[in-house]
């Protein structure tokens, strides 16, 4: 039954070695673990804090980056549309020149062919009038006393006429 029922020195020397270590601990032990708890749970605090600022600044960049892409796609189709803007003017003004250079080749063409059919109708009028002046040169020269006669012989002159130009 000692077992159960403690001696009453046992009890004192027990509690007595209980708050020498309790003390021990107090002063030099538990400051310390205290301490570190607390700097654990500071360092805790501080990187779920920093993890929040860090998803704070992930999301802003998202959002900027969303936005980049769409002003780049914006500037992109803008720039689409000026180069076709310009493809479009290029072959607008290829075609304007073509046509005004046809328009030239056309009314040079128009003067050239003018111009000679000018030429021509002057060398025939010519031909004419030299023909009419041997014509009547050789009627002059010829007096013929009958007209009818006359008549015959200015046809035969145009007929020798018209055959030796051909």
């Amino acid at each position: 039954m000692e077992l159960l029922t403690p001696a009453i020195g046992l009890l004192f020397w027990t509690l007595i070695a209980f708050l020498i270590a309790f003390f021990i601990l107090k002063k030099f032990a538990w400051p310390m673990i205290i301490n570190s708890l607390n700097e654990r749970e500071q360092s805790i605090a501080d990187s779920l804090s920093t993890a929040e600022k860090v998803k704070l600044e992930m999301a802003q960049m998202k959002s900027e980056n969303e936005a980049l892409m769409i002003k780049a796609r914006e500037e992109r189709s803008i720039m689409l549309k000026e180069a076709k803007d310009l493809k479009d003017k290029i072959i607008n003004d290829a075609k304007n020149q073509a046509k005004d250079e046809v328009n030239k080749i056309m009314t040079e063409a128009s003067l050239a062919i003018e111009n000679q059919k000018m030429a021509a109708l002057t060398d025939i009028k010519n031909q004419v009038g030299n023909m009419v002046v041997e014509i009547s040169e050789k009627v002059i020269r010829k007096e013929l006393s009958a007209k009818a006669e006359q008549e015959i012989y200015i046809r035969k002159l145009a007929d020798e006429f018209t055959n030796a130009k051909n």
